[in-house]
């Protein structure tokens, strides 16, 4: 490896909570008796400034429970305020506005597009369906219907089949007749 990989992969190890940040201080440079003595009590106090710091901080949060609850302000209260504020946040920036702007441009344009797609399949089922082919293919299964059917009226209201369906139950034979035997409903 050459020099300058070296100083890439060199780390200096970082000082954490717990550790002797003396000890970490005194290894790179050598101080004196004096000059380490001067860091302890600093180093005193600044965790002892943190520990006020911390008992004032727990002191400010229990006060501001408290008043909280006064107003009658829950945690869910707050929750749907922050995520009502957030979501208005959202909004606000550039970066939604331009992405709603083109989403709803690409849904015009799908819209636009379904509407040619269908327009377009309804105008080819219309172009079969007048076709010689499917009219050839209707008028087949016209006849087929007629020679199987028989001459039967093509329709009828619903007041006569119910009436022949009346009729023909109120009669009492053992055999039906031959026509009734062919048909198939």
């Amino acid at each position: 490896m050459d020099r300058g990989e070296q100083g890439l992969l060199k780390t200096e190890p970082v000082a954490e909570e717990g550790e002797d940040a003396v000890a970490m201080l005194s290894a790179p440079e050598t101080l004196t008796e004096e000059e380490q003595e001067e860091l302890r009590r600093e180093l005193a106090k600044v965790e002892e400034e943190i520990q006020t710091l911390s008992q004032v901080l727990a002191a400010k949060e229990k006060h501001l429970a408290e008043i909280k609850r006064k107003l009658g302000i829950s945690s869910l209260q707050e929750f749907k305020q922050n995520i009502a504020k957030g979501w208005q946040d959202v909004t606000a920036t550039n970066a939604y506005k331009k992405t709603s702007e083109t989403l709803s441009q690409a849904g015009q344009k799908a819209s636009a597009a379904f509407s040619s797609v269908g327009s377009v399949i309804t105008k080819k089922l219309e172009d079969v369906k007048n076709s010689p082919t499917f009219k050839s293919f209707e008028e087949k299964v016209e006849n087929l219907k007629s020679k199987v059917g028989g001459a039967k009226p093509a329709g009828g209201d619903f007041g006569e089949v119910l009436n022949s369906t009346a009729n023909a139950t109120n009669t009492t034979t053992t055999e039906p007749p031959p026509e009734q035997m062919t048909e198939s409903p």
